[in-house]
């Protein structure tokens, strides 16, 4: 290892390990190394001296101070690095209330995590800040949709391609390569040509092929899925072969299907926290259901139920005899397994109802499983998704 390689490792350390005295290491640091630590010593020193609950270097109270901050940790850090200080910046040091001041969010990384606050605080941010809230959250579902509308309407549109095939279709409607496929055991040599008894196509073409319904619990701990859901389903309410229908819910309901037009005003209208009636929400979801067969419903939810939860899964076993296509996403979110009501998944599971989280890169292929009528199962375990019933075992 070369001299600068060594000296860059011990500066490493040293950023790392702080600027006590216990650190041991002795390395000196240059005005920019000194100003990066000044900037993770605001955060992550503890407080100075037994029971006391100052930090040094404290960002405070003041939203100027704090902007400076994320300024600077923007200067010193990837984005990467900095959506995860600004997270534990808002957690650790409480700085909720700076949120709500326009040179703060000015001076924010957006993410989705910044939106997910913003969400929690949207009954009290104040005029002058809303308009600043509004780009950033604008901003994070431009990214989003960016990432997520491409994945989501291939996977729809290929499924409702293999979902809608017909052995009896018109020229037009074949599909040849399939067709040529399934009947290469007719291949007559001395023609070199393949006789085609079994014709596939892809059937004809209806305005609405599919009909999903996303309802969304919009408790405290759903503030990721809260965003993703929303953004997915401004996508989905774009596609014309299916009809979508979203709907939040707490102990209120609320119907976003006519509002999925601008996600930014859903996000901005969700009021994080309350209570949970999830057997009120599938009441509702049922009066939406049209062609029970062609339908799909997902509910995303950590399935903790504040009203009758035995009417809850009578409700949902008689979704699913009628004919709709169910599952529950414990949450659709960047995250890991979350915490969630093992009895009712345990309820669910039996009616065959499975329930798993799903990652925002998952949920398109997990549509196009549901629209093609796969064993949603089967598909998680293809897709190392962990549903309830594996969870469950695994903790026995």
């Amino acid at each position: 290892m070369s001299p600068i390689d060594a000296n860059e490792r011990m500066k490493r350390w040293r950023l790392l390990l702080g600027g006590d005295s216990a650190d041991g290491i002795g390395i000196t640091l240059d005005d920019r190394d000194a100003a990066m630590d000044r900037a993770m010593a605001m955060l992550y020193d503890p407080p100075q001296g037994p029971g006391s609950g100052s930090r040094r270097g404290s960002l405070g109270s003041s939203a100027p101070n704090a902007a400076r901050w994320l300024g600077d940790i923007r200067e010193f850090f990837p984005a990467s690095v900095v959506r995860v200080m600004q997270k534990d910046a808002i957690e650790r040091l409480d700085l909720h209330s700076l949120l709500l001041e326009p040179e703060m969010l000015e001076a924010a990384e957006p993410d989705i995590n910044l939106v997910t606050t913003l969400m929690s605080l949207s009954g009290v941010i104040p005029q002058k800040a809303k308009a600043t809230a509004r780009l950033v959250v604008r901003k994070v579902v431009d990214d989003l949709k960016r990432k997520l509308d491409a994945p989501m309407r291939q996977a729809v549109a290929g499924a409702l391609k293999r979902s809608t095939r017909t052995r009896r279709p018109r020229h037009n409607e074949i599909d040849w390569n399939r067709t040529i496929r399934a009947n290469l055991k007719h291949y007559q040599a001395e023609y070199n040509t393949v006789v085609p008894e079994t014709r596939i196509g892809y059937g004809r073409k209806r305005s609405e092929l599919r009909s999903i319904i996303v309802c969304i619990d919009q408790s405290g701990s759903m503030g990721q899925s809260v965003v993703y859901s929303g953004v997915f389903g401004a996508v989905l309410a774009s596609i014309p072969a299916v009809r979508t229908d979203v709907v939040a819910f707490d102990t209120s309901i609320t119907d976003l299907t006519e509002k999925m037009t601008d996600p930014v005003d859903v996000l901005l209208g969700v009021q994080l926290g309350g209570g949970t009636d999830i057997n009120r929400a599938l009441a509702y979801c049922q009066t939406l259901v049209r062609k029970p067969d062609d339908t799909i419903l997902v509910l995303i939810t950590d399935l903790y139920e504040g009203g009758d939860a035995k009417e809850m899964i009578k409700r949902a076993a008689a979704i699913v005899s009628s004919g709709v296509k169910m599952v529950t996403l414990l949450a659709l979110s960047d995250e890991g397994a979350p915490t969630f009501d093992e009895k009712n998944a345990g309820a669910l599971a039996a009616l065959g109802v499975p329930s798993f989280a799903c990652t925002p890169d998952k949920f398109p292929d997990l549509l196009a499983a549901a629209i093609q009528k796969r064993d949603l199962n089967q598909w998680a375990a293809e897709n190392q998704l962990s549903t309830s019933r594996a969870i469950l075992k695994d903790a026995e």
